[in-house]
């Protein structure tokens, strides 16, 4: 199979145009209802940084990657929009009901919705995030899109929902545990928390370009390899990396975080270090010398290196997964690949 577009009209994609009309999509869609609920549409914007206000709203990485696919098999990418616009929606009610479970009081440089608004309304405003987001697939009908391929998104959409809120309730029971998982149930973890929506996000974009079905899997495979490496990645700037690069500080040592460096050298380490990085780990305000110790630790045991490898291995999985589907355009290639490069930096 080969692109529906040539080379040439692909040439100039605009990845600021493709986020601005995703971002547009997504302002129909969060307009107040009615005067009587402006205040639940104005916490809405808040949080997708649509207030005016300049904040970030994050990269918006997971609706363009479905548009890029889209555009990659059929073209102009303005007929996935409300598709990209579902995605961002979903991923975003996830983060605000995330903020809350984990206490954080800042995201993206800005107070967290429920530290504004108190918890009740924060967790009903994610509600109406998840909500909008399905509404917007509806839209699909309107631009021609057949009843099956809405249905066979929704399907889509509502089991990638299903599996975020398994790693969820695993990545919870896991931080009340004294007990750290081992290598293999992480990646289970991380493959239904995150790998699974930027697979989604990116299987959607193919569904809705294409019926077939050998193109559509390839295209998920990518997303997925490309999820683990995400996370992955972030794991690895969540202890090394600059606040300037995250929005956040690299504390996940100091929050006793058990993500993929940690658990690595608890697997790894030998009894010494395995003992005192348990030890450290169980300190419940861990000193600035003492969060430096437990760096050290992985850093002697090699978590650091392992983690980046791993990092750098799913991202070229992902990379090959997208040539293996034999109909992306050169220039959406070239803009997906520097994409997953730029955001991939280990």
């Amino acid at each position: 199979m080969t692109p529906s577009t040539s080379p040439s009209a692909l040439a100039d994609v605009d990845i600021a145009q493709l986020i601005g009309d995703t971002e547009d999509e997504i302002a129909r869609l969060v307009q107040d209802r009615d005067p009587s609920t402006h205040g639940l549409y104005e916490m809405v914007r808040y949080h997708l940084a649509l207030d005016g206000s300049g904040a970030s709203g994050g990269k918006r990485m997971r609706p363009l990657l479905g548009l890029l696919a889209y555009a990659s098999i059929a073209g102009d990418h303005r007929r996935a929009l409300p598709g990209a616009a579902a995605v961002e929606l979903g991923h975003n009610f996830s983060l605000v009901h995330d903020d809350i479970e984990d206490g954080d009081v800042e995201r993206r440089h800005r107070a967290t919705l429920w530290t504004i608004h108190g918890v009740p309304q924060a967790i009903n405003t994610g509600d109406t995030l998840f909500t909008l987001s399905r509404i917007a697939l509806h839209r699909l009908t309107d631009l021609g899109f057949s009843d099956a391929k809405v249905l066979r998104l929704m399907r889509l959409y509502d089991e990638t929902c299903l599996a975020l809120c398994e790693g969820q309730y695993i990545d919870i029971a896991t931080s009340e545990s004294d007990d750290l998982m081992g290598v293999d149930g992480y990646f289970d973890m991380i493959g239904r928390k995150t790998a699974a929506l930027i697979a989604a996000s990116i299987e959607a974009g193919a569904l809705l370009a294409t019926d077939d079905d050998e193109v559509i899997a390839r295209y998920r495979a990518f997303g997925w390899a490309l999820g683990l490496a995400f996370q992955i990645n972030d794991d690895l700037l969540g202890i090394w990396g600059a606040e300037q690069a995250t929005g956040k500080e690299a504390s996940d040592v100091s929050h006793k975080k058990k993500t993929l460096p940690v658990i690595y050298a608890v697997e790894h380490a030998g009894p010494v270090d395995r003992e005192r990085l348990l030890a450290l780990y169980g300190m419940p305000d861990p000193s600035a010398a003492e969060v430096a110790e437990i760096i050290a630790i992985l850093e002697r045991v090699g978590a650091r290196d392992y983690t980046r490898r791993e990092a750098r291995r799913y991202r070229d999985e992902a990379l090959a997964e997208l040539d293996a589907t034999g109909v992306v355009a050169p220039a959406v290639r070239a803009r997906l690949e520097e994409i997953i490069v730029g955001v991939i930096s280990a």
